[in-house]
């Protein structure tokens, strides 16, 4: 186990000790007063290299550890988290902007729990008989009896690119399933808020997880990124992010055919039919403005309303909208903190300008919030109604607290015509007090992921999307098996 100098400006995590970058170092900064939270390492693309050098170094040994060693160091990693939980989840609300509650429960909270999974996770089976098979004497030998086992084997080295809207369970959810199933990583955070991710990697060398089998490089330049995807070192890349940078990853990817898990952007369609619960659907649908300011790919963003029930559920979004308090984050009553820098910012209120231009009426928000000394990067949470789906704003991710209302007359057909019209297939949404209608709907959506008369997620259900919305599933037991490769042995009794 190494040693971690406290304070001062962050180094790089890279086979096991802590390295002073060669690019310097740079400021991650507070969306919510625009103060700055630390200096984040800027690596250059030779230590990114030296990294997928020491995780494949390392494999060989880590492959072949047993499961329960594996499983101990996650559980260990998971207590060291837990034991610094205050601190930490108090850089993740510096570090993102989220809320006191998100950043707790569901940036640390999460995180923890998804150690805590996979130390489980790793005394999963890996094999599987399969019938045996009689063969016939021919020009394969003699007859005999075939038995054939699927075994399913680590990848190698995975390069884990993740998010900066959660910068704990994104990253735990790509890292704990990856160690669990022997294999070695690469984590390159979002230039956002790498902090917590370092944090994760303290815990983890803590625990005891071996020298090269966790590395951490961050920066803001393109190449720390190029590196950690064309290193001839790297097996797989596990990738949460924008679809445009996606494609460009899928792409490099592709040239030497290294394994891919992509979750992309998302579009999420709400179907409200005429005979929902309409304060169930704006409670749903309103998380939205509140959860992370919108900055989450699964959120119900893009409304399709009968329009039976158009006006009246206009109207509850609205009423919803007046509680939405924006405000700092750390103040007790915030509902909605800042979105994660001042170029996201003028990007969302570019859309709601755009949707205003498009025809789009603003039934709520629109206008810049002014919080504490006008510092930081808010946006008013805003809804769009009396779209259409040729819009811009129906038919782009905003990603911040913007909700668009599609009203539609007819029946559903027309409602799952106007849901599936999108490049886009992560999650969508169905409303109806008709439970079996609703399931109707929902299959034949082009969605990996339907929620029926909720937004709640079963955390053992596959999660990733049709379309632009990714490559691949993970969560659950479907983490284990993305990042994993399917080996047959066949032998003759």
């Amino acid at each position: 186990m190494s040693t971690h100098r406290p304070g001062g400006p962050q180094r790089l995590y890279i086979g096991g000790a802590w390295v002073e970058p060669d690019a310097g170092h740079y400021e991650v900064v507070n969306p919510a007063d625009e103060s700055v939270v630390g200096l984040a390492p800027e690596a250059s693309r030779g230590q990114v290299e030296e990294a997928a050098r020491a995780a494949a170094d390392a494999f060989a040994s880590w492959s072949r550890t047993a499961p329960e060693e594996r499983a101990a160091i996650l559980d260990r990693a998971a207590d060291i988290i837990q034991r610094e939980y205050e601190p930490w989840s108090e850089l993740a609300r510096a570090e993102t902007g989220a809320p006191t509650g998100i950043a707790r429960g569901m940036q640390v909270g999460v995180g923890v729990a998804r150690f805590r999974r996979y130390a489980k996770g790793a005394l999963e089976p890996v094999e599987r008989g399969l019938p045996p098979q009689v063969t016939d004497a021919g020009p394969m030998g003699r007859a005999g009896v075939l038995g054939a086992l699927e075994v399913r084997q680590p990848v190698g080295v995975v390069t884990c690119i993740t998010s900066y809207n959660n910068p704990w369970a994104n990253p735990a959810g790509k890292v704990a399933p990856a160690l669990a199933m022997g294999n070695t990583v690469v984590v390159k955070p979002a230039p956002q808020d790498p902090l917590s991710v370092f944090r994760m990697a303290r815990a983890l060398d803590e625990a005891g997880v071996p020298a090269g089998v966790v590395n951490v490089v961050s920066g803001t330049s393109v190449e720390v990124g190029e590196a950690a995807v064309d290193s001839p070192h790297v097996d797989m890349v596990s990738f949460t992010g924008s679809t445009a940078v996606g494609q460009r990853i899928a792409e490099v990817c592709g040239r030497t055919m290294k394994r891919q898990l992509m979750e992309l952007g998302g579009k999420g369609a709400a179907i409200v039919l005429e005979d929902a619960d309409l304060d169930a659907a704006v409670m749903g649908i309103g998380t939205t403005f509140s959860f992370y300011s919108g900055q989450i790919c699964t959120a119900p963003t893009r409304v399709i309303a009968h329009r039976s029930v158009y006006d009246r559920l206009v109207e509850k979004l609205t009423g919803y909208l007046a509680f939405m308090t924006v405000g700092d984050p750390a103040e007790r009553g915030t509902v909605v903190g800042p979105v994660i820098s001042a170029a996201h910012r003028d990007r969302v209120e570019s859309y709601v300008e755009l949707g205003r231009k498009e025809g789009a009426r603003i039934a709520y928000g629109g206008e810049r919030p002014v919080v504490g000394g006008g510092r930081g990067f808010y946006v008013a949470p805003t809804l769009l109604v009396d779209c259409t789906n040729d819009m811009r704003v129906v038919r782009e991710e905003i990603f911040g607290p913007v909700v668009v209302v599609v009203p539609f007359d007819g029946g559903e057909d027309e409602a799952v015509a106007l849901a599936n019209d999108s490049d886009y297939g992560l999650i969508s949404y169905v409303w109806s007090g008709d439970s079996a209608r609703a399931f109707r709907v929902a299959r034949r959506l082009r969605a990996g992921g339907v929620g029926v008369n909720t937004i709640g997620r079963n955390m053992e259900a596959p999660f990733g999307g049709f379309k632009r919305s990714g490559v691949g599933r993970d969560v659950g037991s479907y983490a284990l098996h993305a990042y994993s490769e399917v080996q047959s042995i066949v032998w003759t009794g």
